[in-house]
């Protein structure tokens, strides 16, 4: 497995770890932002990365029917964990702000099915998931990300996050900024919000 050491190397050299001021999709502040599409645009450096992700996973659980990743984020970690696992992959979308199932993807009731996402910070996109699943009366059986951002103060994910690096970066409320994030413009990075 990589190291994290190695695994923040390569988050570094893809250019996917991003310092300023970010409104994250959760609303929080943070002065820090994690762009797993830069990762993502180099495949031969962010298969180390999955390499080592699904082997943790293989060692955590036992039985996978099939993995479940939001869009955007999600979908190609998703599908590369999947090929690497030989698991069926599928991806929720938001229509009307809610996540569904589309393209003819289907969850079948009883699979055993995990949340693979990119990054999870508050988990909010994750356990939208988790509902998706529980409709389809599936069973939910944890979450794995590339990036586990999530504090105890934010995070709404009570499961353990299976991940390949864990990186404590603060967030805050926008009523509780430090100054000197509040003297650096803002960028809003995540998916969320796309019309």
């Amino acid at each position: 497995m990589l190291s994290l050491k190695n695994s923040l190397a390569v988050l570094k050299r893809t250019n996917a770890l991003l310092e300023g001021h970010f409104i994250l999709s959760s609303g929080l502040h943070s002065p820090n932002y994690i762009q797993c599409a830069k990762l993502l645009s180099q495949p031969y450096l962010a298969s180390k990365i999955c390499n080592s992700l699904s082997k943790k996973i293989k060692k955590n659980f036992k039985k996978i029917d099939l993995i479940l990743s939001p869009a955007m984020g999600g979908i190609i970690i998703g599908y590369e964990i999947g090929r690497l696992l030989k698991k069926e992959t599928i991806f929720c979308e938001r229509v009307l702000g809610k996540f569904k199932l589309r393209r003819g993807f289907n969850i079948k009731r009883n699979s055993r099915v995990l949340i693979v996402e990119d990054v999870i910070t508050t988990g909010k996109s994750s356990l939208e998931c988790v509902k998706l699943i529980k409709k389809y009366k599936a069973k939910h059986i944890g979450f794995a990300c590339i990036i586990d951002r999530s504090s105890k103060k934010n995070l709404k994910i009570k499961n353990k996050i299976i991940s390949q690096v864990k990186l404590n970066i603060p967030t805050y409320n926008k009523y509780k900024l430090p100054i000197n994030l509040k003297n650096i413009k803002i960028t809003k990075p995540g998916s969320r919000h796309l019309k």
